[in-house]
């Protein structure tokens, strides 16, 4: 009992740390200016790709490695979520470094309804008569978001769908790849389109790499580290600490970065703004509350598994 007690707490530990670094994010990538989006992602790809290759190295981890590249369906997984995971990085780092971290937040608020809603028109799971309320209270938001702002959040929209549906393809390979192996793949399957995208900007605005500074290559330097430590510490959080915990921690992350787009940044927070997200923290209230009074509940052959 005292060891499951210590690995639960370790988890908790683990998890903090990885949504903290997390939320901390907008603060980093600002540090980057004057380099754009789309330089910095090809980066971010390349950079973790070195550092997950050295990571493999160090663990003795390329035997593993082996054996998921000699399965098809694993390949086709990992490129898949090497799609969504670009995706999701371009958008949240072009939301950053054009002033809409505020936007951003929101997508990562509304990202675990997004997950249990995937639950139903993917995995055709049943909801809980408290899921189906907060889905419906989340909608109510963005419609109060859309009608009142006058814009449809596609900022948010999209982080939180194309981080669901990598929550979703990284679901479907399970226990099969470790962070390490499948962090390697996505980014080398995005490797080609990165060295792209340096050729387009440097035919275009230029790479600033190297010539705004000392301390801005290093930071740029540093992307590949400060991409994959916190997945790498949200990997080991789910190996030892419960769904509940974890799902209940990864509000941390929008708490920051909605902080930092409100208090640090001033972005706007009109009124209407204030509501959807009011609709939107209280959705996600109710489906914590049902999420940990569900877990706490002995489970039996009527319960339906939930997606994480």
């Amino acid at each position: 009992m005292k060891q499951a007690t210590s690995e639960t707490t370790t988890g908790g530990l683990y998890a903090f740390a990885a949504y903290l670094l997390w939320g901390l994010f907008p603060l980093y990538f600002l540090t980057l200016l004057p380099t754009t989006p789309w330089e910095v992602v090809a980066w971010r790809v390349l950079l973790s790709l070195v550092f997950c290759v050295v990571a493999l190295t160090v663990t003795r981890g390329w035997r593993a490695f082996g054996r998921i590249v000699r399965q098809p369906r694993l390949l086709g997984w990992t490129a898949a979520a090497g799609i969504l995971i670009f995706v999701n990085w371009t958008v949240y780092l072009v939301a950053t470094l054009t002033g809409h971290v505020i936007e951003a937040s929101l997508g990562y608020f509304i990202n675990p309804i997004v997950t249990v809603l995937l639950g139903v028109l993917v995995l055709h799971e049943r909801l809980r008569p408290a899921q189906w309320t907060a889905i419906g209270i989340a909608v109510v938001a963005v419609v109060v978001i859309v009608v009142g702002y006058g814009q449809v959040p596609w900022i948010s929209l999209l982080l939180a769908f194309s981080f669901g549906l990598y929550g979703l393809t990284k679901n479907r390979v399970g226990g099969s790849v470790d962070a390490v192996s499948g962090l390697t793949l996505e980014t080398a399957w995005l490797s080609p389109v990165a060295v792209g995208l340096l050729i387009w900007v440097g035919a275009t605005s230029g790479i600033t790499a190297g010539t705004a500074g000392a301390a801005h290559a290093v930071l740029l330097l540093l992307a590949g580290i400060v991409t994959a430590v916190p997945l790498l510490l949200f990997a080991a959080a789910t190996r030892r600490a419960p769904l509940s915990l974890i799902g209940l921690l990864q509000f941390l992350t929008p708490i920051l970065q909605f902080a930092t787009g409100a208090f640090l940044l001033h972005e706007a927070m009109p009124l209407e703004r204030w509501i959807g997200f009011a609709l939107v923290w209280v959705a996600l209230i109710v489906l914590s509350v049902d999420s940990v009074r569900n877990a706490r509940r002995p489970r039996g052959v009527d319960d339906v598994a939930e997606i994480a």
